[in-house]
């Protein structure tokens, strides 16, 4: 089997309550050949069942287990696991995920691409949607440009740092600040976002997100991320609803980002 070894990279998992995902998500990279400088599962106070399961996947696996005594909400979970990481450069991956075989190529372009140019802070690997706003780069990416502008309408342009798969300069925390804590996952990444832009991040967008990651929720360990139903609903009244929500959204989000201290 080919070997992919990346002393410079730790895989940086989160978890919580799905120890099959993780297994999976570990046996897969292992299966691939990926060997990286060092792995760390961040724990976010998941149930003993699970710790224990986790445990026992040491028999097989190598990492540091990073937990913490009770759920203190995603901020908290990727700034412990940040903490621990002691290479340069970080591949962080939540534990419902799973790598593509086309993914090494185009890790290792990326990190091709982190060498050549420091600037860089951010290559991401997956995405529901596609970045709005791109600039062709190389071998498949794009850089993600951010447009302030209202007439820029598409609000996902805010989301030129998220939580899927991505690869990061480890000094992440303290360029952009540590994720704030106690607060819902989907708020916690949209102030990483907000931060990422006012601090003038550079980052990469594979183009074919759907690519080089599955997102596999399986029904004993479904996702812990609920959405309300109205934003997903392709009702006339929803939609309706939904576009009015999102130029509210936008401009809110400008107000935030720009001009809020």
């Amino acid at each position: 089997m080919v070997q992919h070894l990346f002393p410079e990279v730790t895989l940086l998992i989160t978890h919580y309550n799905r120890s099959r995902s993780l297994q999976r998500l570990l046996k897969t990279f292992a299966d691939q050949g990926f060997v990286f400088g060092g792995i760390v599962v961040s724990d976010d106070g998941s149930k003993p069942e699970h710790l224990e399961y986790i445990k026992n996947l040491k028999t097989n696996f190598e990492f540091d287990l990073i937990t913490t005594p009770v759920n203190k909400g995603l901020g908290n979970n990727i700034n412990k696991g940040q903490d621990a990481v002691k290479t340069p450069l970080t591949l962080y991956v939540q534990e419902d995920f799973e790598p593509k075989p086309a993914f090494a190529e185009h890790f290792k372009d990326a990190l091709t691409f982190f060498k050549e140019d420091p600037t860089w802070d951010i290559a991401r690997f997956y995405a529901y949607f596609s970045y709005p706003y791109k600039k062709p780069y190389k071998n498949g990416f794009s850089e993600m440009l951010f447009k302030s502008s209202i007439f820029y309408g598409n609000h996902l342009k805010f989301y030129v740092y998220s939580d899927h798969p991505h690869l990061r300069r480890s000094n992440f925390l303290e360029k952009f600040g540590r994720y704030p804590e106690g607060i819902k996952g989907d708020r916690t990444e949209f102030l990483m976002a907000a931060s990422f832009i006012k601090h003038k991040g550079r980052g990469l967008f594979y183009d074919n997100f759907n690519d080089l990651f599955y997102q596999k929720n399986s029904s004993d360990e479904p996702s812990t991320m609920n959405r309300a139903d109205w934003r997903e609903s392709k009702n006339p009244v929803a939609l309706t609803a939904r576009y009015f929500y999102l130029r509210f959204k936008l401009l809110r989000w400008t107000y935030e980002v720009l001009y809020k201290k």
